[in-house]
């Protein structure tokens, strides 16, 4: 499966007829991390035609740098507009990416692991929607996997399309008869799948960050389970990484 011009589908089952964007006119909210899925869907929705205006939030993770990444990434692909938004999850505490008191697990294990921030990407998509219904826009773009993952219950199909009938009942937009699309271009693909498209798509992975303890400058630590997947999707891709690593 492939993000690219031609095919792939949303979360809630749209094909390539019914999702792409008319014409650049045709506004979109990103999330964007900074790092190589978030990254590779704003490539994607560029792909597709749609004016990206990408979301970044400030939520008091260990990875501040990823910051920068998103950045970079936002200048690089030419969105519309990037803003970063402060939320402080690190005042709610329960994970492993907020709590420094919390270590970060460096081997697989089974089970939702400590890096699990609670409802993270439920309120990263409230924050877009919001963003969304103000711009007039009704798509919204995250680059959530649920092939090479980590489990997280927030990256599942089943989570989008929930977000998407909260989207119809939760906003003035939604209530008048507007339909929000919630579009997860990435979240059947393998890691090596995500790259392979990405590179096809103009991706720069050398400027993004995913190490969930990435040092000031971005570089990784290569041994947290963000720095695993990643380094096993170069290698499945048989692509060289250009992971930066300490």
């Amino acid at each position: 499966m492939s993000p690219d011009a031609d095919s792939g589908a949303a979360a809630d089952g749209s094909t390539a007829a019914d999702s792409d964007a008319s014409s650049s006119t045709v506004a979109a909210v990103v999330l964007l991390s900074g790092g190589l899925d978030s990254s590779t869907a704003l490539a994607w929705a560029r792909a597709r035609g749609f004016a990206c205006y990408a979301l970044t939030v400030s939520y008091g993770q260990r990875h501040q740098s990823e910051l920068a990444a998103a950045a970079r990434v936002a200048q690089a692909l030419a969105a519309r507009e990037h803003r970063v938004m402060q939320v402080d999850l690190a005042g709610i505490g329960g994970s492993a990416l907020t709590d420094w008191s919390i270590a970060l697990p460096e081997q697989a294990a089974p089970g939702i692991p400590v890096s699990y921030v609670p409802a993270r990407n439920t309120m990263l998509l409230a924050l877009a929607l919001a963003w969304a219904e103000v711009l007039g826009a009704r798509d919204l773009v995250v680059g959530v996997n649920a092939v090479d993952y980590s489990g997280y219950p927030d990256c599942r199909p089943e989570f989008i399309r929930s977000f998407e009938t909260l989207a119809g009942l939760a906003t003035k937009a939604g209530v008048e008869g507007a339909r929000f699309r919630v579009h997860a271009p990435l979240i059947a693909m393998s890691k090596a799948e995500i790259i392979h498209a990405g590179t096809q798509l103009g991706v720069d992975y050398a400027i993004t960050v995913s190490c969930y303890q990435a040092d000031a400058d971005g570089r990784a630590c290569g041994r947290c389970d963000s720095c695993r997947l990643r380094r096993d999707g170069f290698e499945a891709a048989g692509l060289a990484d250009p992971t930066r690593y300490r």
